[in-house]
């Protein structure tokens, strides 16, 4: 038996919890999506872009060991643990391994556990169609909870569990109608998430282009007078004529050198300018690097000084 990889169902972003309907909420873990097919003989790990990653975890390709179905597919998110909570960035040091070597001390290095939310597929047939609660009753009979894997817990109050998600720093979480189906390369509002974002003051410290109008701003925030380079952003709520005005407005500010203190891994094609223009800023945490993830531009605050735009300020 084959089993073909599928893209999984998607939630859309929401920022208000349902009120109507038969809803669960549930952590939203800080991993990488992945889907387990096990055909009744060989493992195979699948991530949401259909990429194989049976190399990278190979303590999951013992089906038994977390799954006692004769055959399956499920779904979950792949998480590692720095010293607090679940880390993308150590989850990522797992999955971008390649050679067999780092992948087999990385097993005891980076632990990983399997947050097992959904099942597509048990033993021989389909269950796509059936509803959610129907779909978590077959995973309570099938998994096998362990350090390495773990079924998601529901919780029936989502801005109680949003609430203590904002208390721990967590990602958001994850809103499902307990009637829904399995959807299948989709995405709609029978599965939503609200996920956790921040907001600081940054200063433009480097801009590129693209057809002659900026297209990312490289931003920095001070400390002890020195500008630390946070990370870049090119996507937010700015439309195409304030990309345009601002294009006009940082040419009189171009420099020939970098104000960073340290200076952006990335930047080729960039063009240094003077830190005078201030921007809001929205993103999802630090990475271990100390630069923005999932940034985007909320808005130009022209008259914000750039004093405003330091650790202090910004209570980081």
């Amino acid at each position: 038996m084959e089993l073909t990889p599928v893209v999984p169902f998607e939630p859309i972003r929401t920022e208000r919890m349902p009120k109507v309907g038969n809803w669960v909420a549930q952590v939203k873990w800080d991993g990488v999506r992945m889907l387990s097919y096990f055909n009744g003989t060989k493992v195979q790990l699948i991530n949401r872009r259909l990429n194989n990653r049976s190399l990278q975890y190979p303590e999951f390709l013992s089906a038994q060991e977390y799954c006692s179905a004769k055959s399956f597919i499920l779904d979950g998110e792949f998480i590692a643990f720095d010293e607090k909570k679940p880390s993308f960035h150590e989850i990522m040091r797992r999955d971008s391994l390649r050679k067999k070597q780092s992948v087999e001390a990385s097993v005891s290095s980076i632990p990983v556990t399997y947050m097992i939310f959904d099942v597509l597929f048990f033993n021989g047939n389909w269950v796509v169609s059936k509803s959610l609660s129907e779909r978590q009753k077959v995973l309570n009979d099938i998994i096998k909870p362990s350090n390495k894997a773990q079924l998601v817990e529901n919780f029936e109050d989502a801005d109680r569990l949003f609430q203590l998600m904002k208390s721990h720093s967590m990602e958001g979480i994850v809103i499902k109608n307990l009637e829904s189906s399995y959807l299948i390369n989709g995405k709609d509002a029978r599965w939503q998430k609200r996920k956790l974002f921040y907001d600081l003051f940054a200063v433009i410290g480097g801009i590129t282009y693209r057809d002659g109008i900026i297209n990312s701003l490289l931003l920095g925030i001070y400390s002890n007078h020195s500008l630390i380079y946070i990370g870049h952003s090119g996507t937010g709520k700015l439309t195409h004529a304030d990309w345009i005005k601002l294009t006009r407005d940082m040419e009189p500010l171009i420099i020939s050198s970098c104000p960073f203190e340290n200076k952006p891994s990335r930047f080729k094609d960039t063009v240094w300018v003077k830190p005078r223009v201030v921007v809001k800023v929205q993103f999802m945490e630090w990475t271990a690097s100390k630069t923005m993830r999932h940034s985007s531009i909320q808005s130009i605050n022209e008259n914000l000084p750039v004093s405003e735009c330091n650790f202090e300020q910004n209570q980081l």
